[in-house]
């Protein structure tokens, strides 16, 4: 699979069957997040991967209402950084940009590897921090959840939920998310 095939089969998916977590997935997974540009390469992306059974049970207590469908989650990558891991430079703060850019990689290796790997908003950062014992300066950026594309619906899922699981969602027109050597005056 080539990158742009990974970007076009990636895919939020809620519906997650189980898959064997091992050592040499952390490691592929994290490696090529690793990879990733960063500001002088301060490279300020830390993750915990979360795969023992106890522990996912324990997360489940983060979750927003409306993502039980995590708890079949065969792994949770908790991705944090802080500012000062990274560049400041004036008003321009990079380490959320660059945190970014390296759980894309690892999404797309993921994807590449026939997973599902689901970032979400939906979580508690100060519950995740209570759970896994993460210092307060740290930020809890999203919550990645990885398992298999089960092959039916999971029944926890709300009706739009199993509309997204069935359809990619729509995406903006080019014309709504490109402009051409200058932002658009009638855009605000």
């Amino acid at each position: 699979m080539d990158v742009k095939e990974a970007i076009k089969t990636r895919r939020a998916y809620r519906s997650l069957a189980p898959v064997e977590i091992t050592e040499e997935l952390i490691r592929d997974l994290a490696e090529c997040a690793a990879l990733s540009a960063s500001c002088f390469n301060n490279q300020p992306w830390r993750f915990i991967f979360v795969y023992d059974a106890a522990v996912l049970e324990r997360m489940r207590d983060v979750m927003s209402r409306g993502n039980e469908w995590t708890f079949d989650a065969s792994m949770i990558i908790v991705v944090l950084s802080k500012r000062e891991y990274d560049c400041v430079i004036r008003e321009r703060e990079y380490y959320l940009f660059d945190v970014g850019m390296a759980t894309a990689f690892m999404i797309l290796r993921a994807t590449e590897l026939g997973l599902v790997a689901h970032p979400i908003a939906g979580y508690s950062p100060r519950k995740t921090r209570e759970v896994l014992g993460i210092p307060e300066e740290m930020d809890v950026v999203t919550l990645v959840n990885v398992g298999r594309h089960a092959d039916t619906i999971s029944p926890v899922l709300s009706e739009d939920q199993v509309a997204a699981e069935t359809e990619r969602p729509e995406r903006l027109p080019f014309e709504d998310i490109a402009f051409l050597n200058r932002y658009p005056a009638d855009e605000s």
